[in-house]
């Protein structure tokens, strides 16, 4: 039996490296690689649960770090992306999954007419990026308080620059986890699944997240930053203790 063509796709960015220009390990030695895993699982089998058929990908990179203007996995971010409109053609809606470095690869190769949305993990944003690439994109970024790697406030500060910009955006704030995602790794596990699902629309995303996501461009920062426990819970998306730790 013939495969059937893909409908959507999901690139998964891991994270790195501040400055770096040796290739990642491989394997098991690529610690930000392997801590992506889980997500690359659970988002596979939520999209062959919906009957969808939705190409998962983990983008390689040449790098282990961004190293400033280079901005190295940003290229590689849209390398992987003109492979996917070279096999599947310009209709193939992609949504990024980035964490750490990789969601600020993410962000910055948005504006690649594959991409419907990003859902960037702990992400590095720092408050120069720009976010006009974002304008039309949904863009859901979710972050521990307690994250000591990368700023939630900054996070926070490039949702509300991009919503202004002509993006669809939010945040999501994971009380008590940490930036390795360790922490409540069950909770992240299953709320970034059901945003990379329900933006491409092989399920639904949780009604919060889109009511965030259908503020207008004036809305207040606060407006647009979800509490896990607070606003999304207690339901699916919580752990075993359902609170913060």
């Amino acid at each position: 039996m013939a495969q059937r063509p893909a409908s959507a796709a999901v690139l998964v960015l891991h994270g790195g490296r501040e400055t770096g220009t040796g290739p990642p390990p491989s394997g098991p030695l690529n610690l930000p690689g392997t801590r992506m895993l889980p997500f690359v699982r659970a988002v596979s089998r939520a999209t062959r649960a919906s009957g969808d058929e939705v190409l998962v990908r983990q983008v390689r990179y040449a790098h282990r770090g961004w190293n400033g203007a280079r901005a190295d996995p940003l290229h590689d971010a849209v390398a992987a992306l003109d492979v996917l409109r070279e096999e599947a053609g310009e209709e193939l809606p992609v949504v990024l999954l980035g964490h750490s470095m990789g969601a600020r690869a993410a962000l910055r190769a948005a504006g690649h007419p594959l991409v419907r949305g990003v859902v960037g993990l702990a992400p590095w944003c720092p408050p120069g990026d720009p976010v006009t690439q974002l304008a039309g994109r949904d863009i859901v970024l979710v972050h521990s308080n307690r994250d000591r790697m990368t700023s939630p406030q900054a996070t926070q500060s490039l949702t509300a620059r991009a919503r202004r910009a002509g993006a669809r955006s939010c945040m999501v704030t994971v009380r008590g986890g940490d930036h390795a995602m360790i922490r409540r790794a069950a909770a992240w596990h299953r709320l970034t699944t059901a945003l990379v699902t329900g933006l491409l629309g092989s399920g639904s995303l949780p009604g919060p997240v889109g009511a965030a996501l259908a503020l207008p461009p004036t809305a207040e920062p606060t407006e647009g930053t979800l509490d896990l426990d607070a606003d999304l819970g207690p339901g699916p998306f919580q752990d075993r203790t359902g609170a913060a730790r």
